[in-house]
Protein backbone atom coordinates (compact mmCIF):
# COMPACT_ATOMS: atom_id res chain seq x y z
CA UNK A 1 0.00 0.00 0.00
CA UNK A 2 1.48 3.36 -0.60
CA UNK A 3 1.78 6.37 0.80
CA UNK A 4 2.86 7.85 4.47
CA UNK A 5 2.54 5.24 7.54
CA UNK A 6 0.29 7.25 8.83
CA UNK A 7 -1.95 7.24 5.48
CA UNK A 8 -1.29 3.16 5.30
CA UNK A 9 -2.50 3.04 8.52
CA UNK A 10 -5.55 5.07 8.00
CA UNK A 11 -6.41 3.00 5.21
CA UNK A 12 -6.05 -0.35 7.10
CA UNK A 13 -8.18 0.81 9.53
CA UNK A 14 -11.03 1.47 6.88
CA UNK A 15 -10.10 -1.53 4.94
CA UNK A 16 -10.34 -3.57 8.23
CA UNK A 17 -13.99 -2.23 9.04
CA UNK A 18 -15.63 -2.28 5.97
CA UNK A 19 -14.28 -5.83 5.55
CA UNK A 20 -16.59 -6.19 9.02
CA UNK A 21 -19.16 -4.57 8.26
CA UNK A 22 -19.71 -7.33 5.12
CA UNK A 23 -19.69 -10.43 7.28
CA UNK A 24 -22.65 -8.64 9.95
CA UNK A 25 -26.43 -9.06 9.47
CA UNK A 26 -27.85 -5.93 9.77
CA UNK A 27 -28.86 -6.30 13.34
CA UNK A 28 -25.44 -6.66 14.36
CA UNK A 29 -24.74 -3.38 12.34
CA UNK A 30 -26.98 -1.55 14.48
CA UNK A 31 -25.44 -2.88 17.71
CA UNK A 32 -22.01 -2.17 16.31
CA UNK A 33 -23.39 1.59 15.32
CA UNK A 34 -24.56 2.12 18.87
CA UNK A 35 -22.89 5.46 19.56
CA UNK A 36 -23.74 9.59 19.58
CA UNK A 37 -22.89 11.96 17.19
CA UNK A 38 -20.45 13.33 18.10
CA UNK A 39 -17.18 11.82 18.86
CA UNK A 40 -16.18 13.95 22.09
CA UNK A 41 -19.72 13.74 23.57
CA UNK A 42 -18.84 13.08 27.12
CA UNK A 43 -20.07 9.88 27.80
CA UNK A 44 -17.57 8.36 25.33
CA UNK A 45 -15.14 8.78 27.50
CA UNK A 46 -16.79 6.41 30.36
CA UNK A 47 -14.41 3.41 30.00
CA UNK A 48 -13.38 0.30 32.52
CA UNK A 49 -11.15 -2.53 31.87
CA UNK A 50 -13.20 -4.22 34.57
CA UNK A 51 -15.41 -7.54 33.70
CA UNK A 52 -18.90 -6.74 32.19
CA UNK A 53 -21.28 -5.71 29.25
CA UNK A 54 -20.70 -2.66 27.69
CA UNK A 55 -22.54 -0.87 24.69
CA UNK A 56 -21.91 -2.18 21.03
CA UNK A 57 -21.51 -5.75 19.45
CA UNK A 58 -20.52 -8.17 21.64
CA UNK A 59 -18.30 -11.31 20.49
CA UNK A 60 -19.93 -14.06 22.40
CA UNK A 61 -22.29 -14.76 19.64
CA UNK A 62 -20.36 -14.13 16.55
CA UNK A 63 -19.54 -17.03 14.20
CA UNK A 64 -15.74 -17.96 12.89
CA UNK A 65 -15.53 -15.43 10.01
CA UNK A 66 -17.36 -12.57 11.71
CA UNK A 67 -14.87 -13.13 14.71
CA UNK A 68 -12.16 -13.44 12.54
CA UNK A 69 -12.79 -9.67 11.19
CA UNK A 70 -13.27 -8.53 14.26
CA UNK A 71 -9.37 -9.53 15.12
CA UNK A 72 -8.55 -7.90 11.90
CA UNK A 73 -9.97 -4.61 13.08
CA UNK A 74 -8.20 -5.19 16.41
CA UNK A 75 -5.08 -5.92 14.93
CA UNK A 76 -5.25 -2.98 12.29
CA UNK A 77 -4.89 -0.80 14.68
CA UNK A 78 -1.97 -1.87 16.64
CA UNK A 79 1.94 -2.58 15.71
CA UNK A 80 2.97 -6.21 14.84
CA UNK A 81 4.18 -5.91 19.43
CA UNK A 82 0.18 -4.94 20.17
CA UNK A 83 -1.07 -6.70 18.12
CA UNK A 84 0.37 -9.96 19.70
CA UNK A 85 -0.90 -8.47 23.12
CA UNK A 86 -4.46 -7.67 22.18
CA UNK A 87 -5.06 -10.75 21.06
CA UNK A 88 -3.08 -12.05 23.93
CA UNK A 89 -5.08 -10.41 26.71
CA UNK A 90 -8.15 -12.24 25.18
CA UNK A 91 -6.31 -15.42 25.10
CA UNK A 92 -5.30 -14.84 29.02
CA UNK A 93 -8.82 -14.37 29.44
CA UNK A 94 -9.95 -17.55 28.06
CA UNK A 95 -7.44 -19.65 30.16
CA UNK A 96 -8.13 -17.35 33.48
CA UNK A 97 -12.53 -18.60 33.00
CA UNK A 98 -11.06 -22.33 32.74
CA UNK A 99 -9.14 -22.03 35.85
CA UNK A 100 -12.21 -20.95 37.59
CA UNK A 101 -14.83 -23.03 36.01
CA UNK A 102 -16.58 -20.91 33.43
CA UNK A 103 -15.55 -21.70 30.18
CA UNK A 104 -17.78 -20.48 27.01
CA UNK A 105 -17.11 -17.77 24.59
CA UNK A 106 -14.96 -15.02 24.43
CA UNK A 107 -17.20 -11.39 26.08
CA UNK A 108 -16.05 -8.23 24.50
CA UNK A 109 -17.59 -5.58 22.81
CA UNK A 110 -16.87 -3.61 20.01
CA UNK A 111 -18.33 0.09 19.25
CA UNK A 112 -17.95 2.02 15.45
CA UNK A 113 -18.25 5.52 15.88
CA UNK A 114 -18.57 8.17 13.05
CA UNK A 115 -18.85 6.93 9.72
CA UNK A 116 -15.58 5.65 7.76
CA UNK A 117 -16.54 6.90 4.55
CA UNK A 118 -17.42 10.65 5.30
CA UNK A 119 -14.71 13.41 5.26
CA UNK A 120 -15.28 13.51 9.79
CA UNK A 121 -13.47 11.85 12.17
CA UNK A 122 -14.63 8.17 13.17
CA UNK A 123 -13.11 5.29 14.97
CA UNK A 124 -14.09 2.56 17.10
CA UNK A 125 -13.26 1.07 20.37
CA UNK A 126 -12.66 -2.60 21.74
CA UNK A 127 -13.71 -3.01 25.20
CA UNK A 128 -14.03 -6.18 28.14
CA UNK A 129 -12.18 -7.52 31.00
CA UNK A 130 -8.48 -6.56 30.57
CA UNK A 131 -8.86 -5.18 27.31
CA UNK A 132 -9.56 -1.78 26.14
CA UNK A 133 -8.74 0.11 22.69
CA UNK A 134 -9.71 3.26 21.56
CA UNK A 135 -9.31 4.48 17.84
CA UNK A 136 -10.24 7.70 16.58
CA UNK A 137 -9.43 8.81 12.91
CA UNK A 138 -9.35 12.15 11.74
CA UNK A 139 -8.30 12.65 7.69
CA UNK A 140 -4.64 10.37 8.03
CA UNK A 141 -4.42 10.91 11.53
CA UNK A 142 -4.94 8.13 13.64
CA UNK A 143 -5.07 8.68 17.95
CA UNK A 144 -5.11 5.23 19.97
CA UNK A 145 -4.90 6.25 23.17
CA UNK A 146 -6.27 5.26 26.13
CA UNK A 147 -4.67 1.79 25.30
CA UNK A 148 -4.78 -0.57 28.66
CA UNK A 149 -3.75 -4.57 28.50
CA UNK A 150 -4.10 -6.66 31.30
CA UNK A 151 -3.46 -9.68 32.25
CA UNK A 152 -5.05 -12.45 34.52
CA UNK A 153 -2.63 -14.63 35.60
CA UNK A 154 0.33 -12.66 34.52
CA UNK A 155 1.87 -15.54 34.48
CA UNK A 156 0.59 -18.80 33.50
CA UNK A 157 1.17 -21.91 35.84
CA UNK A 158 -0.01 -24.88 33.81
CA UNK A 159 -1.71 -26.50 31.04
CA UNK A 160 0.03 -25.55 26.94
CA UNK A 161 0.60 -22.19 28.10
CA UNK A 162 2.44 -22.69 31.04
CA UNK A 163 5.32 -20.11 31.55
CA UNK A 164 3.54 -17.48 29.29
CA UNK A 165 3.87 -13.98 30.60
CA UNK A 166 2.28 -11.77 28.66
CA UNK A 167 3.69 -8.42 30.22
CA UNK A 168 6.86 -10.44 30.92
CA UNK A 169 9.21 -7.51 29.15
CA UNK A 170 6.94 -4.92 30.49
CA UNK A 171 7.59 -5.79 34.13
CA UNK A 172 11.72 -7.59 33.87
CA UNK A 173 12.93 -3.94 31.80
CA UNK A 174 11.11 -2.08 34.84
CA UNK A 175 12.78 -4.39 37.26
CA UNK A 176 16.13 -4.33 35.50
CA UNK A 177 16.22 -0.55 36.05
CA UNK A 178 15.73 -0.60 39.61
CA UNK A 179 17.85 -3.19 40.71
CA UNK A 180 20.52 -1.75 38.95
CA UNK A 181 20.16 1.85 40.57
CA UNK A 182 22.35 2.44 43.93
CA UNK A 183 21.29 3.51 47.01
CA UNK A 184 20.94 7.32 46.45
CA UNK A 185 18.94 6.65 42.94
CA UNK A 186 17.04 4.08 45.06
CA UNK A 187 15.71 6.65 47.33
CA UNK A 188 14.54 8.63 44.47
CA UNK A 189 12.80 6.16 42.15
CA UNK A 190 10.77 4.09 44.77
CA UNK A 191 8.13 6.02 46.41
CA UNK A 192 6.96 3.10 48.75
CA UNK A 193 7.22 0.09 49.84
CA UNK A 194 3.76 -1.23 49.78
CA UNK A 195 2.20 -0.67 45.90
CA UNK A 196 -0.85 0.69 45.17
CA UNK A 197 -3.44 -2.29 44.06
CA UNK A 198 -3.94 -1.06 40.74
CA UNK A 199 -2.62 2.02 38.58
CA UNK A 200 -3.17 5.11 39.74
CA UNK A 201 -5.20 6.93 37.29
CA UNK A 202 -7.80 4.00 37.17
CA UNK A 203 -10.44 4.56 34.30
CA UNK A 204 -10.66 8.73 34.85
CA UNK A 205 -11.86 10.15 31.70
CA UNK A 206 -8.71 12.05 32.01
CA UNK A 207 -5.35 10.75 32.57
CA UNK A 208 -3.60 13.57 35.92
CA UNK A 209 -0.17 13.54 35.93
CA UNK A 210 -0.33 14.81 39.11
CA UNK A 211 -2.07 11.47 40.85
CA UNK A 212 1.61 9.96 40.08
CA UNK A 213 5.03 9.93 42.14
CA UNK A 214 7.78 12.11 41.13
CA UNK A 215 10.50 9.55 41.02
CA UNK A 216 13.75 9.40 39.81
CA UNK A 217 14.35 11.84 36.65
CA UNK A 218 16.24 11.01 33.54
CA UNK A 219 19.30 13.66 33.75
CA UNK A 220 19.70 11.80 37.30
CA UNK A 221 19.93 8.22 35.98
CA UNK A 222 23.37 6.97 34.43
CA UNK A 223 23.89 6.27 30.40
CA UNK A 224 22.48 2.92 30.85
CA UNK A 225 19.79 3.59 33.37
CA UNK A 226 18.85 6.35 30.98
CA UNK A 227 18.79 3.10 27.82
CA UNK A 228 16.69 0.95 30.18
CA UNK A 229 13.82 3.90 30.86
CA UNK A 230 14.29 4.56 26.88
CA UNK A 231 13.18 0.80 26.52
CA UNK A 232 10.82 0.33 28.48
CA UNK A 233 8.72 3.19 27.08
CA UNK A 234 9.67 1.96 23.75
CA UNK A 235 8.16 -0.88 24.87
CA UNK A 236 4.59 0.43 25.58
CA UNK A 237 4.96 2.92 22.24
CA UNK A 238 5.51 0.29 20.11
CA UNK A 239 2.05 -0.98 20.93
CA UNK A 240 0.72 1.41 18.47
CA UNK A 241 0.97 1.70 14.94
CA UNK A 242 4.57 2.27 13.69
CA UNK A 243 4.35 5.91 12.05
CA UNK A 244 2.24 6.69 15.28
CA UNK A 245 4.67 5.28 17.21
CA UNK A 246 7.62 7.18 15.63
CA UNK A 247 5.86 10.00 15.95
CA UNK A 248 5.10 10.11 20.01
CA UNK A 249 8.58 9.26 20.42
CA UNK A 250 9.72 12.51 18.18
CA UNK A 251 7.96 14.87 19.84
CA UNK A 252 9.20 13.39 23.44
CA UNK A 253 12.69 13.83 21.57
CA UNK A 254 11.76 17.53 20.69
CA UNK A 255 10.30 18.07 24.17
CA UNK A 256 13.81 16.46 25.75
CA UNK A 257 14.13 13.38 27.38
CA UNK A 258 15.08 14.75 30.78
CA UNK A 259 11.44 15.02 31.09
CA UNK A 260 11.00 11.38 31.74
CA UNK A 261 11.18 10.05 35.25
CA UNK A 262 10.40 6.72 36.81
CA UNK A 263 8.66 5.65 39.63
CA UNK A 264 8.70 2.09 41.41
CA UNK A 265 6.63 0.27 44.51
CA UNK A 266 6.57 -2.47 46.34
CA UNK A 267 8.81 -5.09 46.59
CA UNK A 268 11.56 -5.80 43.63
CA UNK A 269 12.39 -9.73 43.35
CA UNK A 270 10.41 -11.56 40.85
CA UNK A 271 6.73 -12.38 42.72
CA UNK A 272 7.19 -9.49 44.40
CA UNK A 273 4.10 -7.27 44.76
CA UNK A 274 4.91 -4.21 42.59
CA UNK A 275 3.68 -1.11 40.75
CA UNK A 276 5.74 1.28 38.66
CA UNK A 277 4.99 4.46 36.72
CA UNK A 278 6.88 6.23 33.70
CA UNK A 279 6.04 10.07 33.38
CA UNK A 280 6.76 11.99 30.39
CA UNK A 281 6.05 15.53 29.63
CA UNK A 282 3.58 14.07 26.35
CA UNK A 283 2.22 10.85 28.24
CA UNK A 284 2.12 8.48 30.76
CA UNK A 285 2.61 4.75 31.53
CA UNK A 286 1.60 2.46 34.35
CA UNK A 287 1.87 -0.95 35.37
CA UNK A 288 0.93 -2.80 38.34
CA UNK A 289 1.35 -6.85 39.70
CA UNK A 290 -0.41 -6.28 42.78
CA UNK A 291 -3.85 -8.62 43.30
CA UNK A 292 -3.26 -12.84 43.23
CA UNK A 293 -0.55 -11.92 45.54
CA UNK A 294 1.57 -10.55 42.55
CA UNK A 295 -0.17 -12.92 39.47
CA UNK A 296 -2.25 -10.60 38.06
CA UNK A 297 -1.24 -7.40 36.20
CA UNK A 298 -2.50 -4.43 34.03
CA UNK A 299 -0.61 -1.73 32.21
CA UNK A 300 -2.10 1.12 30.41
CA UNK A 301 -1.09 3.74 28.19
CA UNK A 302 -2.28 7.88 28.19
CA UNK A 303 -1.45 10.44 26.27
CA UNK A 304 -2.27 13.77 27.63
CA UNK A 305 -3.43 15.48 24.88
CA UNK A 306 -4.10 12.90 22.51
CA UNK A 307 -6.35 10.78 24.53
CA UNK A 308 -9.72 9.89 22.86
CA UNK A 309 -8.59 12.06 19.71
CA UNK A 310 -9.33 15.36 21.53
CA UNK A 311 -6.36 16.96 19.86
CA UNK A 312 -8.00 15.55 16.08
CA UNK A 313 -11.74 16.46 17.55
CA UNK A 314 -10.89 19.83 18.85
CA UNK A 315 -9.47 20.84 15.52
CA UNK A 316 -12.34 19.42 13.52
CA UNK A 317 -15.00 20.87 14.86
CA UNK A 318 -13.17 24.37 15.56
CA UNK A 319 -12.76 24.03 12.12
CA UNK A 320 -16.62 23.28 11.39
CA UNK A 321 -17.36 26.53 13.26
CA UNK A 322 -14.88 29.02 11.22
CA UNK A 323 -16.17 31.41 9.29
CA UNK A 324 -14.21 30.70 5.86
CA UNK A 325 -12.62 34.08 4.01
CA UNK A 326 -14.79 35.09 1.25
CA UNK A 327 -11.43 35.40 -0.72
CA UNK A 328 -11.25 31.85 -0.40
CA UNK A 329 -12.62 29.35 -3.28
Amino acid sequence: MGGTGAESTAAELRAAVHALLKVLDPEQVRELRTAPSRLDAPELREWTYLPGSRPGLSTEALDGEQRAAVDGVLAAAHGTLGAELALGAIEVERHRRELVGAPGPDRYWLRLLGDPDTDGPWGWRMNGHHLAVHVVVAGEDVRVTPHFIGAEPARIAEGPHAGRRLLGPEEDLARELVTGLDRTRRTSAIFATEPPDDILTRDDPFADPGVLPPGLTYDAMTTPQQQLVERLVHRYLDRAPAAYAQACWSELRRRGLDGISFAWAGGTDPGDRHYYCVRTPEFLIEYDNTQDDGNHAHSVWRHLRHDWGIDLLRAHYTDQHTPRDPGQG
